[in-house]
């Protein structure tokens, strides 16, 4: 019998990661840039967390120095998008090929070597909470920084006027120039600021999620998976951060299911959250055809399912412009 309790806190702590990688992309999609070298970020960040930490034997170190790897391959995203303006979906591709290869060759030599983990953090009172507090307040650090994050990039998107500003240039950059806002100057920004909170999400899973380092690393796939929660939470923190933690609740209803169900191979239960997430992705593609919604009008249930599904992407996002326009 599976305990709800348990479940639901192996869902928040599993999610953490995707969660950090989710809320970064978000940025710096909403900034109207794509940046699709997550997967090869958080794999090299995972590794120059881990063995950064275990050098330094600092934790700190450890997510500082991920922090730092996420930003800057996003800069070199936004350097060759933004100010080159060379195809983003390239220059993203390339680089987590790139980024993944290099996250590889270089952690090889501390493939499989013990290294530090994050502690739990019990926070005192509330944990004796009955329900919520083993659900929330009996997980390590980086778990809590997950959930603060969440508000934290919804607030600052919605309700300050550096948020309004980002939403601005994603949505029409012409006229946020038009106002005092550099565009390129604010999608660098925010692809540094969203690649290090992908850097961060690398971290987590070397340093907590899935501790350790080696090949294959645990946290692969992990950023296609974020870029495809970006677009089934409609660019909104608080959508996408849901959608990691159904993602993280399918991944962990398949490691009871392959106890539930031994004559099954354990590899149908591990790749079960990623075609369920492409049926997902599909139906949100099919929510923006026109045609589509013309069959759907007369459909009260097909209508409200498509409804549900529908998001509108940020007007600029992934447009190149040209220079004399800022």
């Amino acid at each position: 019998m599976v305990d709800p309790t348990i479940l639901i806190a192996s869902v928040v702590a599993g999610a953490a990661p995707i969660v950090f990688a989710t809320l970064g992309e978000t940025l710096t999609e909403k900034a109207g840039l794509i940046n699709l070298s997550l997967d090869g970020t958080i794999l090299l960040s995972a590794m120059t967390a881990f063995v950064i930490s275990l050098q330094l034997q600092s934790l700190t170190a450890g997510f500082l120095a991920a922090a730092l790897v996420g930003g800057l391959v996003a800069a070199v995203v936004a350097v060759f998008s933004v100010y080159l303006r060379q195809n983003q979906v390239a220059v993203g591709f390339v680089l987590t090929l790139m980024a993944r290869d290099l996250a590889y060759f270089m952690g090889n030599p501390y493939a499989r070597q013990p290294g530090l983990q994050v502690s739990p953090l019990p926070i005192p009172v509330l944990k004796e909470i009955p329900v919520i507090g083993p659900i929330f307040f009996n997980h390590n650090l980086p778990v809590y920084l997950s959930l603060v994050s969440i508000v934290l990039v919804w607030w600052f998107m919605y309700k300050t006027p550096w948020g309004l500003n980002l939403r601005a240039v994603g949505e029409n950059p012409r006229a946020a120039f038009a106002r005092g806002i550099n565009p390129r100057r604010t999608q660098l920004c925010y692809a540094i600021l969203g690649g290090m909170l992908v850097g961060i999400a690398g971290a987590a899973f070397s340093l907590c999620a899935k501790a350790g380092w080696g090949r294959p690393q645990g946290a692969e796939g992990t950023g296609w998976i974020a870029l495809a929660l970006v677009i089934f939470g409609g660019w909104h923190p608080l959508k996408t951060a849901l959608g990691a933690y159904l993602f993280a609740l399918l991944q962990v209803l398949g490691i009871y299911f392959q106890g539930w169900f031994s004559s099954i191979p354990a590899q149908v239960f591990q790749v079960a959250p990623f075609p369920l997430m492409i049926f997902t992705l599909l139906i949100i593609s099919l929510s923006q055809k026109e045609a589509v919604r013309v069959w759907a009008e007369d459909k009260p249930v097909a209508r409200r399912i498509l409804e549900k599904f529908s998001s509108a992407s940020p007007t600029a996002l992934g447009k190149p412009y040209q220079r004399d326009e800022y």
